[in-house]
C-alpha cells in the first residue's frame, strides 16, 4: 500500500479515493477493471513501475509482489499481469486484486468493474464455502470454486484465491462470489491465444491435472486441457494411466488432433508416445537370440501367451514353449496376466516387429541329464500320477515321468500293492530302460529276484521237435514247469 494508505489505515477510503480520482485524460485505452500485461521498468522502496503500453506508467505497491518470506518476486524486465484499480495524473494504479479492508462502495465498484477481489476460504458449508472478502463474509457455491469437478472440498479451505463478485445485495450483507468465472475468463483468453499460435503436430509442455481409466488430462495453457489417451502414454502396455504418469508431473506431448465437440468446446488430443523412441528401433542392440530375460505376461490367447520383456516389446510364447514339466492345453491353466516369468529369446524379427520366446527353455530341459541321473537297476522313489490300462505313470521329478507296465507289474508279488496306490501316493520302483532321446523311462517293481526268474524262464527261441518227443515237445519252459510241479507234489 502507498504511504498515504498506510498512514490513515483506512483501506476503504483509500481505494475509494483511487476510484474517484479516475481521469480519462490521455488514458482512454485503459479502464478500471482492465487486465494489463507489461514489463517491470523500475523498482523503488515502496512501488514497482510497469510499462502499460499507454501514455502513463502503471504503479503497483511493492508489498503486493512479495512472497511469504518477504522476498520480491519480480525484477526489472520481468513480465507481469495486473488489474487497473484506478487512475490519476500521476499514473495508473495497478493491483493483483482488491484486498484489505473495504466497504460497500468498494464492493460495488469491484462488481461493476468486474474486478477480481482477493478472498480466503475459511470453511465449508452446505452447498459451498465461506470466503472472507475485504474483511466481510461471502459465499462461494461449490460449483464456482474451480473450473473442474470438486472431489474434496476440504482441500480448498485455508487457501487464498481471487474471485469475482457475482451477487451483491442487502447492503453488502449478502455477497456471492465466483472463482470459476474468473478462471473461465482467463482460460478463454489463454485458449484464444493458444489456438492462434498452435496447430496439429506441434509439441507442447504441460502438467498432468487428473487421471481417468481411459487416459490422462494435461493442462497445456491456463484453464486449457488436452487428453492423452491410455494408448498414447507410451509404447509399453498400460492397464491404468497411474502406471505411466502421476498428477502434478510435467510432461511433453504432441498435438495429434484439434477439434470441437457438439457443444462447441475445444477438444485437444495429445500423444506422449509419438515423442518417445520406438523400442523396436533398438531391439537388436538391447537383446540377442539366446538371451534369458524377465518379462510380464500381458495377454493370453488359445495358442500362447504374449510376454512384455521391455516397454513396447512383446513376444509370443507358443503354448508348446510353456513347459517341459507338464502338458499345457491352454496357457490360462498355468499362466495369468500380470505374472512375471523368465523367458529365453528364440528369434528376433525387428522388421516385422516379432519376438519368439520360450519359457521352458529358460527353465531348462530336465531330460538333458536324465541318462546321467538314472541308471538301469537303480532304486528310486516317485509319485503316482495316474493309472492307465497298460500301466502306471510314476513321476520321478518335475518333468520326468516313467512308466511301470502292467506286463511287468503282473510278474511281481507286489502287484496288488501297486494297484491300490492313488495319484499322489509315493512308490518305490527300479529304473529299467532309459531312452532320454525319446523322453521315455521304463520302470520295474522292487522284487528283482522274481524278475530275474522270469528272465531265466523266458524262451530264447522256439524249440524244434525231437525224435523222442513226437508230440511237438513242451520246450525248455514246459520242462521247467513240469519239474516244478513234481517238486511241489
Amino acid at each position: 500500500m502507498s504511504e498515504e494508505i498506510k498512514s490513515n489505515g483506512q483501506g476503504e477510503e483509500s481505494f475509494a479515493e483511487l476510484f474517484e480520482q479516475y481521469s480519462e485524460s490521455g488514458t482512454d485505452d485503459l479502464n478500471v477493471g482492465d487486465k494489463v500485461a507489461g514489463k517491470v521498468i523500475a523498482i523503488d522502496g515502496s512501488a514497482v513501475f510497469v510499462d502499460t503500453g499507454s501514455k502513463l506508467d502503471g504503479i503497483v505497491e511493492r508489498e503486493e509482489l512479495l512472497d511469504e518470506e518477504g522476498n520480491l518476486t519480480v525484477a526489472e524486465g520481468d513480465e507481469v499481469e495486473l488489474y487497473v484499480v484506478g487512475k490519476d495524473s500521476g499514473g495508473i494504479r495497478l493491483s493483483k486484486a482488491l484486498a484489505g479492508i473495504g466497504g460497500l462502495k468498494m464492493l460495488e465498484e469491484a462488481k461493476e468493474g468486474n474486478l477480481p477481489v482477493e478472498g480466503k476460504v475459511t470453511g465449508t458449508n452446505k452447498g459451498g464455502f465461506d470466503v472472507e472478502i475485504l474483511k466481510r463474509r461471502a459465499f462461494c457455491p461449490v460449483s464456482q470454486i474451480d473450473s473442474r469437478f470438486v472431489e474434496n472440498p476440504e482441500e480448498y479451505v485455508g487457501n487464498t484465491y481471487e474471485f469475482l463478485i457475482s451477487k451483491l445485495d442487502n447492503k453488502g450483507r449478502n455477497v456471492v462470489v465466483s472463482r470459476r468465472a474468473l478462471l473461465m475468463r482467463e482460460a478463454e483468453a489463454a485458449t484464444e491465444q493458444f489456438l492462434a499460435e498452435t496447430k496439429e503436430g506441434d509439441e507442447v509442455e504441460g502438467t498432468i491435472t487428473r487421471l481417468a481409466p481411459f487416459g490422462a488430462f494435461v493442462e497445456i495453457a491456463t484453464g486449457l486441457e488436452g487428453m492423452v489417451h491410455i494408448s498414447e502414454l507410451g509404447y509399453g502396455r498400460v492397464q491404468h494411466p497411474e502406471e505411466a504418469v502421476a498428477v502434478g508431473q510435467k510432461v511433453k506431448a504432441k498435438i495429434i488432433k484439434l477439434d470441437t465437440d457438439d457443444k462447441g468446446r475445444q477438444r485437444i488430443s495429445l500423444s506422449m508416445k509419438e515423442l518417445a523412441q520406438d523400442p523396436w528401433d533398438s531391439v537388436v542392440t538391447q537383446f540377442a537370440e539366446g538371451d534369458k530375460v524377465t518379462g510380464k505376461v500381458v495377454r493370453l490367447a488359445d495358442f500362447g501367451a504374449f510376454v512384455e520383456i521391455a516397454p513396447g516389446l512383446d513376444g509370443l510364447v507358443h503354448v508348446s514353449e510353456i513347459s517341459y514339466t507338464q502338458r499345457v492345453h491352454k496357457p490360462g491353466d498355468v499362466l495369468s496376466e500380470g505374472q512375471t516369468v523368465s523367458v529365453k529369446i528364440k528369434s528376433i524379427d525387428a522388421d516385422n516387429r516379432r519376438l519368439s520366446l520360450s519359457i521352458k527353455d529358460a527353465e531348462g530341459d530336465p531330460w538333458l541329464d536324465v541318462a546321467e541321473k538314472y541308471q538301469e537297476g537303480q532304486t528310486v522313489k516317485g509319485t503316482v500320477e495316474k493309472h492307465e490300462q497298460f500301466g502306471i505313470f510314476i513321476n520321478l521329478e518335475p518333468g520326468i515321468t516313467g512308466l511301470l507296465p502292467k506286463s511287468v507289474l503282473s510278474r511281481s508279488e507286489k502287484a496288488s500293492e501297486f494297484e491300490k496306490l492313488h495319484a499322489g501316493d509315493e512308490a518305490t520302483v527300479v529304473i529299467g530302460d532309459v531312452k532320454s532321446g525319446e523322453r521315455k523311462i521304463s520302470l520295474r517293481v522292487g522284487d528283482e529276484k522274481d524278475a530275474e526268474d522270469w528272465k531265466e524262464y523266458a524262451p530264447k527261441k522256439k524249440a524244434k521237435p525231437s525224435a523222442g518227443n513226437s508230440g511237438g515237445g513242451l520246450g525248455l519252459l514246459g520242462e521247467k514247469l513240469q519239474e516244478a510241479m513234481k517238486n511241489k507234489k
